[in-house]
């Protein structure tokens, strides 16, 4: 996650020179953004395992990057929510957690021998060492299921179809939380 976070920093910086023009929009910088130093920041998010402490470090990143296009120094406070309006963004958390079911989504469309819906359905036979569980990607997302009032089931019916599961997607990762 530090390598990813350092990568995106990089870029963000070598494109100090395009958030210092003043011919370009906020809006154009901010497309700019998405389209480099947050798609590298977010690259192949879609499996990881989210927890509170790598949320966080997204965020901050994001935010920092953002404040620093809108000109949003120190001494000016704003809370996120309204840095997010401003820049007509939404968290990164949504951004992953929308990326995390549009990516299931297609992997439960998949034929059924196909090895990555294998490795959703595989459940490890054995005893386990003793400890905490860990947080794999396969428990954060049946939690996020089962928080949905939702059974592993339906969700495989309902990313049968396309439509309805875009539907579904776009519900659960609105702001209207």
């Amino acid at each position: 996650m530090a390598e990813r976070i350092k990568k995106a920093r990089g870029t963000f910086g070598t494109l100090n020179t395009v958030w210092r023009l003043t011919p370009y929009s906020n809006n154009t910088k901010i497309r700019i953004f998405n389209t480099n130093a947050k798609f590298i920041l977010l690259y192949s998010c879609e499996t990881w395992k989210l927890t509170k402490t790598i949320i966080h470090q997204l965020e901050v990143l994001a935010n920092r990057c953002i404040r620093r296009i809108l000109k949003i120094f120190w001494p000016v406070q704003i809370s996120n929510q309204e840095l997010w309006a401003r820049a007509k963004q939404k968290p990164v958390e949504l951004d992953i957690w929308q990326m995390n079911w549009g990516w299931l989504g297609h992997t439960l469309r998949r034929p059924p021998g196909d090895i990555a819906k294998a490795a959703l359905e595989w459940n490890p036979q054995g005893t386990r060492s003793r400890g905490r569980p860990q947080t794999t990607w396969r428990r954060t997302i049946f939690e996020e299921i089962r928080h949905q009032g939702k059974t592993w089931n339906e969700v495989k019916i309902l990313a049968s179809n396309r439509v309805r599961w875009r539907n579904f997607v776009r519900a659960l990762c609105s702001l209207e939380e």
